[in-house]
């Protein structure tokens, strides 16, 4: 049965940096999308970054372009979002989503995505 966890959340103060995981079981990665969203309380929650796993393609919502990087591990299943300096704005509950098909057309929207983690709370604070 698949199952995605996530996990690496906490509290960080601006500026600073977190690394979050999420462990795949019942799929490989390969020829799968792979996104990260987070949401606010009374917020939509909105895509943070995907990544094609048949060619490596990935992006990243404006808000976190150039801090934040989105990676993956075959070997140990797992996907990962390195998250640097991190702004208040960043706070959120994060979620690992996975799309079986290769190619999704709206890898940044929620909708869409098959299966999806527990999340896990990121705050940043001072």
């Amino acid at each position: 049965q698949l199952q995605l966890v996530e996990s690496g959340g906490g509290l960080a103060q601006p500026g600073g940096s977190l690394r979050l995981s999420c462990e795949v079981t019942g799929f490989s990665l390969n020829n799968k999308v792979f996104g990260w969203f987070r949401q606010a309380p009374g917020k939509e929650r909105e895509g943070v970054s995907y990544i094609k796993s048949n060619d490596g393609s990935t992006d990243y919502a404006d808000a976190v372009k150039g801090r934040f990087t989105i990676s993956k591990d075959n070997t140990k299943n797992m996907v990962f979002l390195q998250m640097n300096d991190l702004k208040s704005e960043d706070t959120g509950t994060y979620y690992c989503a996975l799309d079986r098909i290769p190619y999704n057309p709206t890898p940044f929207e929620a909708q869409g995505y098959e299966f999806w983690g527990q999340g896990t709370q990121v705050t940043v604070s001072s």
